[in-house]
């Protein structure tokens, strides 16, 4: 500022006194920024299976991650780590939970996935359940990364009503270039069908479009689709053999589909666990004898289980005589944790 001058609003007599504007009343018409009560829980936005990648529309594309779907709510003080169904994980995840914290003070509720990640760099959900210790959480997955790819609240704010596109431009400026935990699931440029071909030569499972100027909707409105590399499904478990070669294991896990409100055998699964894993297998199941049999099935050998668990199984098709062709087990899943499990048309 030049000497001997003053800003045009201090242009006054100097004796006088300096005063800030009257406050005027508030005009009613004049909108309010709304804070927003942090929701206790959403019900997650989930994604639709499609043969063929979308061309009409705006679409994102991400990889489709491998693990489990978690919500991560950094509140005042504290962190609290939600599955799909709504269960309390945050002591499995403590590592999450600390990288979580490190992103307040802001309030947040961040959508992604857990995952742990092979040697090459891809999601794999065998090696997240042997982080985790099996069901029970006798472990923390302190392997677990968390790629987070939607922002639902922020700083007081509900976003779900913002496009995908305006969500994802803020979920990029929280996160940042990420961390060793907590990092961004990244959006891929290009052609769909292209991507989705180069995901699936790096054995990867597949990807998720989304629709860009779609609002976040909880359940499966078809805002967001999943295309698949290969078949890969949930099927409840409803029994199993037991190995005449591994003590105390089994030797096939015995998988049902739904049929409306039945269940309908499908076959089972002898590949795909380890020996220790089938003698964890074999004490779980055991330990919940079924009391009339889940589905209609004569073997001799077979002995069945409450339908508690969901077995994830990878497969190259289902026959005509509605069988499972070529299934390998991937990991279990608890039922009551509002699993996707695979639908039999009738």
């Amino acid at each position: 500022m030049a000497k001997g001058k003053r800003p045009k609003q201090l242009l006054l007599d100097d004796d006088a006194v300096l005063r800030g504007q009257p406050k005027r009343p508030r005009d009613p018409d004049q909108p309010r920024l709304s804070l927003d009560l942090m929701p206790d829980r959403i019900e997650p936005c989930l994604a639709l299976l499609a043969k063929r990648v979308p061309t009409a529309g705006d679409w994102s594309f991400e990889i489709k991650w491998d693990g489990y779907r978690l919500a991560v709510h950094v509140e005042a003080g504290r962190v609290r780590i939600l599955t799909r169904g709504g269960h309390d994980w945050t002591h499995r995840f403590a590592a999450i939970e600390a990288a979580a914290k490190a992103l307040g003070p802001a309030t947040m509720i961040l959508d992604g996935e857990a995952v742990v990640l092979d040697d090459a760099g891809r999601s794999n959900f065998g090696m997240l359940q042997a982080a985790l210790g099996g069901r029970g959480g006798k472990r923390v997955a302190d392997e677990a990364l968390f790629y987070a790819f939607d922002l639902l609240y922020f700083d007081g704010h509900d976003l779900r009503g913002m496009e995908q596109q305006e969500r994802r431009q803020i979920l990029e400026n929280v996160i940042g270039d990420g961390g060793s935990v907590i990092r961004l699931s990244e959006e891929i440029e290009g052609d769909g069908a292209v991507i989705l071909e180069t995901v699936c030569e790096f054995g990867l499972e597949g990807i998720i479009a989304k629709d860009r100027r779609a609002p976040y909707r909880s359940g499966r409105k078809g805002d967001w689709l999943k295309l698949k590399c290969i078949q890969s499904d949930s099927f409840v478990v409803v029994g199993f053999e037991p190995s005449t070669k591994v003590t105390g294991a089994i030797s096939r896990l015995l998988l049902a589909a739904r049929q409306g409100d039945e269940l309908v055998y499908v076959g089972g699964v002898g590949t795909g666990f380890t020996d220790k894993m089938a003698r964890d297998l074999r004490k779980q199941l055991s330990a919940m004898p079924a009391k009339v049999p889940p589905v209609t099935l004569k073997r001799k050998n077979a002995i069945f289980c409450e339908p508690a668990f969901v077995a994830e199984i990878t497969y190259t098709e289902i026959t005509s005589d509605g069988k499972l062709r070529h299934p390998s087990f991937k990991g279990l899943r608890e039922l009551v944790d509002n699993v996707d499990v695979f639908e039999l048309k009738k």
